[in-house]
């Protein structure tokens, strides 16, 4: 039986909930999904039976970000949304069981940094994963400074954040953002089967020994994010940000002059 969480679908695969964000057309986040997504994670924690989560999203993208053309939204001129977004994606970290996400096509800015919740990531090679503030004028958010270094090391992390490079697939898997790498046909299939083998095992233990290997990781996602609000905050107000937004509408480099 399918349950709704505005855009977040939620079934369940014997010990296994499925999360299936559909939100047309490339799953841009809003402080509205993610707190559907971290209200179906408490709900899941909440529930004995369930002892895992496959995160994944309908379409060709897995999420394509903020949309930073949208007045009203998250990437609106005032940046209002932004700071609420961060106290959800505190939330997502904060849950106790499991997660693997499936990622297709784009992963970027908050996009990554959904991944990032996961405890692993199963991708197909179309999968693309970029942190491309500085190609907006604007500093990295969702707590990515922290969560991407974890994962990948600080060297790597950095020269994605200070390029805006975008790792394909293949690339992502080498330097250790991805799990696995299947064909994009697989990709459920396989993300659930790492999810039922997690959950073959005692839910206490997995639990515990989760929380070790994650401690205090929302503490520090909190910590980071009020961070990235601060500089986020102030390069909102420059000219360079202003160009980045229309260049990346546009889809050309951006004329940046450092004000």
């Amino acid at each position: 039986m399918k349950e709704k969480y505005g855009e977040v679908s939620f079934t369940r695969d014997g010990h296994v909930a499925i999360l299936e964000i559909d939100r047309p057309p490339h799953n841009h986040v809003s402080v509205e999904l993610m707190r559907d997504l971290a209200d179906a994670l408490v709900d899941i924690d909440e529930e004995r039976e369930l002892r895992a989560t496959v995160l994944c999203s309908a379409g060709k993208s897995f999420c394509a970000g903020a949309d930073l053309t949208a007045p009203s939204g998250v990437g609106g001129p005032q940046g209002q949304a932004i700071n609420p977004l961060y106290d959800e994606a505190v939330r997502l970290f904060s849950a106790k069981k499991p997660i693997v996400a499936a990622v297709q096509g784009a992963a970027v800015g908050a996009g990554l940094g959904l991944a990032l919740t996961a405890d692993f990531r199963i991708a197909s090679p179309e999968a693309r994963f970029t942190a491309n503030f500085v190609k907006l004028g604007f500093h990295p958010g969702f707590g990515i400074t922290h969560t991407l270094p974890r994962v990948i090391g600080t060297q790597k992390a950095e020269l994605m954040c200070l390029t805006g490079r975008r790792l394909k697939g293949e690339e992502a898997l080498a330097w250790g953002l991805v799990d696995e790498l299947v064909p994009i046909e697989k990709l459920r299939a396989t993300a659930l089967a790492l999810a039922q083998e997690i959950a073959e095992n005692a839910p206490l233990a997995i639990q515990s020994t989760r929380a070790t290997f994650r401690a205090e990781l929302a503490a520090a996602v909190r910590k980071q994010t009020d961070h990235e609000f601060i500089e986020q905050s102030w390069l909102r107000k420059t000219k360079d940000f202003a160009e980045g937004v229309r260049a990346v509408n546009e889809r050309r480099p951006g004329k940046f002059v450092g004000a």
